[in-house]
């Protein structure tokens, strides 16, 4: 039962994130017009939401489409983007066309970054549109995300950010707005469960993302397939790592995974964690202004 301090507490929550909220659309609403760089994810989701809601016809949607983006995903991303009637238009990212992305290095994540950014920037402009936004919020700002140095540079806007939204604040909003996408699980393109240094391929990106909908299919919600080789390292949140070690789905994943083409299946015992793939980083690596591969 909700306790009065708890009542309390969480209305003091709706009415801080409905502050912010406000400045968003206030900081929206001034502009000329607005492409919003989008996913189909929470917060980009929450971000074009709201600029169709400032700006009516004056924004567009740009969904970058490769390899890296699940099939599922982009549908998603369709469906959100019909839902809150903002027109879409979808671009390669041809990621695949672009070396240091292949390579695969530490700062993979910049080049590719502004390689994109600037493919949505061209398809802005050619719609007419001067200002292109990403959906960064402001608990991004701590975690290692090489990407941001490309948004700076290229003078991309990140209203969630400038607005001081969290990503817990921007899914209760989410929910407050009947988005169906408050709760939708984090997800970060399927390059990251490929090891820094390791190649990135087509088949690669293939066996993660098959893998990946075998856990879905399963039930699993929030999981990582991790693509280390031969071996499939699978990443869970708690309560779901214990539900897969039964023998029944453990043999129904070990089946699924070596059909797809992994000849090994490990569970990782600490479980699902964001940046997993970055903990082996130096410090002088998680600083993307000191690396000489960056331009």
């Amino acid at each position: 039962m909700e306790t009065a301090q708890n009542k309390s507490e969480t209305a003091a929550k709706k009415l801080a994130a409905e502050k912010k909220y406000e400045r968003l659309m206030a900081e929206l609403a001034a502009l000329p017009g607005l492409a919003v760089a989008f996913s189909g994810g929470v917060d980009s989701t929450f971000l074009a939401m709201a600029a169709k809601e400032a700006l009516a016809e004056r924004c567009v949607a740009l969904l970058a489409v490769s390899a890296v983006l699940p099939q599922r995903e982009r549908e998603d991303a369709e469906r959100f983007a019909s839902r809150i009637g903002i027109r879409l238009i979808e671009v390669d990212g041809g990621q695949e066309e672009l070396r240091e992305f292949v390579e695969n290095s530490s700062c993979r994540c910049y080049h590719c970054k502004k390689n994109l950014m600037g493919k949505l920037l061209k398809q802005a402009e050619q719609e007419g549109f001067e200002l292109l936004a990403e959906a960064s919020n402001l608990d991004d700002e701590g975690e290692y995300r090489p990407g941001m140095q490309a948004v700076r540079e290229l003078g991309i806007l990140s209203p969630l950010r400038k607005a001081g939204l969290t990503k817990a604040e921007i899914r209760l909003l989410s929910k407050e707005r009947g988005l169906e996408t408050w709760n939708k699980p984090s997800f970060a393109c399927l390059a990251s469960r490929i090891p820094y240094g390791q190649t990135i391929t087509r088949e690669k990106l293939r066996m993660v993302e098959e893998a990946e909908e075998v856990l879905w299919e399963m039930g699993f919600t929030q999981g990582r397939v991790r693509h280390h080789g031969e071996i499939a390292r699978i990443e869970l949140l708690g309560e779901e790592k214990e539900a897969l070690l039964t023998s029944e789905n453990a043999r129904k994943l070990c089946k699924a995974l070596e059909g797809i083409g992994f000849r090994y299946v490990a569970v990782d015992l600490r479980g699902y964690r964001t940046g997993s793939m970055d903990e082996g980083l130096k410090e002088q690596e998680r600083k993307g202004t000191d690396r000489k591969d960056i331009h």
